[in-house]
């Protein structure tokens, strides 16, 4: 690869764009949690001094005396003694609760949190599901201050599992049945109402699904930026960044809403729609921790309609998502959930289908012959490096014919001076008599751009990567440290990855290879610029999955590899200058391209010549 002055400058422009983005939102989101930090601290000062033992015991006293009076003819079920109760799979361990009948937490049996602990999903107080209902005339009560009665468990024919919870009163019934299929993360949900004049208004039932996500991954801030609140309304996919708090509203059919963070989702699901509903979601202030320790990332709550049938009972079929991340996983339940799996976006959304039909396929074919994922990710790479191999040797084959141009494109440069105008005319002649491309070798490179984004992609989702080790790297499904700074280093970070660092020293020798093969290095600000993508790979690398350095790493090591094999034992260049001679003294067509661009060069040269006797 050979660095001309258009690559070298479009390099700075990128890394500086890099840089400055990072920057200015990491400096944004600091001063906001700053401010917001003062606000709560001065609001602190000022309240006054209570007496919290006895504000305690009158508000446990008021707030049972409102919730006998709303539970009405459900006053029975108003008070009682919480029971948990506990369902496995060979995936997930459920724990649901009598207390509003719902999922009090789900364990992943195999996947753990950063203490070493089974992963836990849905475990804070914040997490809910719950409802209003008609208790009485002018009174309702939210079902989850109920303790609904708890009936047992029940293995069926299929293996799966089945509990009910009942709620009675006001010449109605409620049921609240769960079922847990086996292998499955897929928790269906059927809510059975008997009596929904007595129990609902108009026959709608608004739902309010509370979730909290907390910190899973190493990286908290990472694991922040990767977080997004996901949603399928009226048969489209589509997400909000839960990098900031935000809401969003639905006014047509809900199919599923969705807390997904880097590697993992909790999804509530309506297999017949929701109506309508809205979804909002905070961001705690930084140090916000749940009961169990965990850095909170995102509070979201959804309030959801469901419109009942007109008739005195009713189903409503829902299912709860508590799992992993996964694309293949995800495709089989058939509604859009994969899309949840970030295998592409922005402008550059269309590499997902690369990373569907190409990468994923190959990567999971490479995994059944071996269970080292540092193994598979260099079988990838072997295999990517030898599919784009065509365009690696038409690069460089246009970038030795350019070598053996040189010398005649330095003669015109002294030639002509500084008339650029002419030394490019002079060029695209010199190109066209030769039979060379110009654009040869930046083409076969503009083609391993989607490449380069749909691996930034697939490292960064890829959920099989979490917990597996390779040499050094504990995770690949995060950043390998080596050492742990006692200090952060601007852009940099708190840590130093030595997988970043083979990458990094693995592209500085591909610049000083490609330098080499460089003839004009008169210019020593074109010398030494090169240099400066290597220096900023050190920087935006060093916080990314081990997976993808790893990945870089041995691509590296094949593109020197490749660069010395192809350059001084395949590519000839005495025979290079013979076909170039060959050409010349074949008869020339000018292409309609090239007549226009030429065309725009002698116009462009006479306004030049017109505007110079203008100023004499």
């Amino acid at each position: 690869m050979n660095f001309d002055r258009n690559t070298i400058i479009g390099f700075v422009v990128l890394g500086l764009l890099f840089i400055g983005y990072f920057y200015y939102n990491n400096q944004q989101h600091e001063a906001l949690l700053r401010e917001k930090a003062r606000q709560d601290s001065i609001a602190q000062a000022h309240m006054p001094k209570v007496d919290s033992a006895a504000f305690r015991r009158d508000s446990f006293k008021i707030d049972s005396q409102n919730r006998a009076i709303s539970a009405g003819s459900f006053l029975a079920a108003a008070n009682g003694t919480e029971q948990v109760t506990q369902i496995n799979n060979e995936l997930i361990t459920v724990a649901f609760t009598n207390k509003g009948g719902q999922v009090k937490w789900v364990e992943l049996k195999n996947f753990k949190d950063p203490s070493g602990n089974n992963l836990r999903l849905a475990g804070s107080n914040f997490d809910k599901f719950s409802y209003v209902i008609k208790t009485a005339p002018n009174q309702s009560a939210d079902i989850s201050n109920f303790y609904f009665t708890p009936g047992p468990k029940k293995v069926n024919a299929d293996g799966s599992q089945t509990i009910s919870f009942q709620l009675q009163g006001n010449g109605a019934s409620i049921a609240h049945e769960f079922v847990v299929r086996r292998d499955n993360y897929m928790i269906d949900f059927n809510l059975l109402l008997n009596g929904i004049p007595q129990l609902t208004s108009n026959n709608s039932l608004n739902v309010l699904w509370q979730n909290r996500a907390v910190q899973l991954q190493k990286d908290l801030n990472y694991e922040k930026q990767q977080s997004q609140i996901s949603y399928r309304v009226n048969g489209d996919y589509d997400h909000s960044s839960a990098v900031n708090s935000g809401d969003e509203k639905f006014e047509k059919p809900v199919n599923w809403v969705a807390v997904k963070q880097q590697f993992f989702n909790s999804t509530l699901i309506n297999k017949d729609n929701f109506s309508s509903g809205s979804i909002n979601w905070t961001i705690p202030a930084k140090g916000n921790t749940t009961s169990s320790g965990n850095n909170t990332i995102v509070d979201a709550t959804a309030n959801l309609n469901i419109q009942l049938p007109a008739a005195t009972s009713g189903i409503v079929h829902l299912a709860m998502y508590y799992g992993p991340t996964d694309y293949k996983l995800l495709k089989q339940y058939g509604n859009d959930m994969e899309d949840m799996v970030n295998l592409g976006s922005g402008m550059f959304a269309f590499v997902k289908y690369i990373n569907r039909w190409i990468v994923i396929p190959v990567f999971d074919l490479f995994r059944k012959f071996t269970s080292n994922f540092g193994i598979v990710i260099l079988l990838l790479t072997l295999f990517i490096r030898l599919l784009i191999s065509p365009l690696t040797y038409s690069s460089y084959l246009s970038g030795a014919k350019m070598k053996v141009l040189r010398p005649e494109i330095d003669v015109l440069r002294a030639k002509y001076g500084n008339d650029q105008q002419q030394i490019s005319m002079e060029q695209m002649k010199l190109f066209r008599e030769a039979g060379v491309n110009p654009m040869g070798g930046c083409i076969p490179g503009l083609f391993q751009i989607p490449i380069f984004f749909a691996l930034y992609s697939f490292f960064n989702s890829n959920v099989a990567l979490r917990g597996e080790s390779f040499l050094w790297a504990k995770d690949l499904s995060q950043y390998d440290s080596i050492l742990n700074l006692p200090f952060t280093i601007p852009f940099y970070g708190d840590h130093v990855s030595l997988f970043t660092i083979t990458a990094t020293l693995t592209s500085f020798l591909i610049s000083l290879y490609s330098m080499s093969m460089t003839p004009d290095q008169s210019n020593p600000v074109l010398k030494w610029m090169p240099y400066f993508f290597p220096i900023m790979l050190l920087f935006i690398f060093n916080k990314l999955p081990s997976g993808l350095t790893w990945y870089y790493t041995v691509s590296n090591l094949i593109t020197l590899a490749l660069q010395f094999v192809i350059q001084n034992y395949i590519i000839n260049h005495d025979k290079i200058l013979a076909k170039i001679e060959e050409n010349r003294r074949k008869p020339k067509t000018k292409s309609k391209w090239q007549e226009r661009i030429e065309a725009m060069q002698d116009q462009q040269k006479k306004v030049q010549e017109m505007q110079q006797k203008t100023r004499k």
